[in-house]
């Protein structure tokens, strides 16, 4: 893997780079199924990657379209898996959650919340335009203070299983191409275009400041 790179001087006064791997954050409404797979997929790969959700409460799929099951986003995968195990597994196990929540257990312990991170990413992956304006809306909700620049990228995902699998190879390929890049900032721009180009897909792209 092609990493980016920063320079340091050494004490003979030459440098040297460094390679540093980019951080990474996919995100998605309920750090669920479109996250989670990108998340597993991107971190098999190597990558320095988190995965979050922006909704104000995390939301799976109930008996019916209008019951959906909700939980705070503080409700481990595990408790989840659990609870909708005794409501009837065989549902859960059919629609394929309990599948995705034992997927979701192994790679850590709970949901998380991007608007309440701390963490400082290279670049942030949405998998939805209205995730993706959520991610936006926090950045300008807070006062920028260190000048240090994130690239919001936006992939739209449907949120099912299959989609959530197809769109986070996508987004894999895409960070292997950021990650080769020896400018991320000033080659940014040509490489989305290239690769909406390559895909037939619309991309959304905006520069944010920490």
């Amino acid at each position: 893997m092609v990493l980016s790179i920063i320079s340091r001087t050494l004490e003979s006064g030459h440098s040297i780079s460094l390679k540093m791997p980019l951080r990474i954050a996919v995100v998605c409404s309920s750090n669920q199924n479109r996250s989670m797979e990108a998340h597993a997929i991107l971190s098999k790969k190597g990558f320095n990657v988190k995965s979050y959700g922006t909704g104000a409460t995390v939301k799976l799929p109930g008996p019916a379209q209008d019951k959906p099951n909700i939980y705070d986003f503080k409700t481990t995968y595990e408790e989840m898996y659990q609870d909708l195990k005794r409501k009837d597994r065989d549902l859960y196990t059919q629609n394929g959650i309990l599948h995705m929540l034992d997927r979701n257990r192994r790679i850590k312990s709970k949901p998380e919340r991007f608007q309440n991170s701390k963490d400082k990413f290279d670049v942030v992956l949405t998998a939805e335009e209205r995730v993706y304006d959520q991610v936006l809306e926090d950045f300008e909700s807070k006062e920028e203070e260190t000048q240090i620049p994130v690239h919001i990228i936006n992939i739209d995902i449907q949120d099912n299983h299959e989609e959530a699998t197809i769109g986070a190879f996508r987004m894999s390929n895409l960070c292997i191409k950021l990650e080769a890049l020896r400018d991320l900032d000033k080659e940014i721009d040509e490489l989305i275009q290239l690769f909406e180009e390559e895909l037939n897909i619309s991309v959304l792209h905006t520069l944010c400041f920490y």
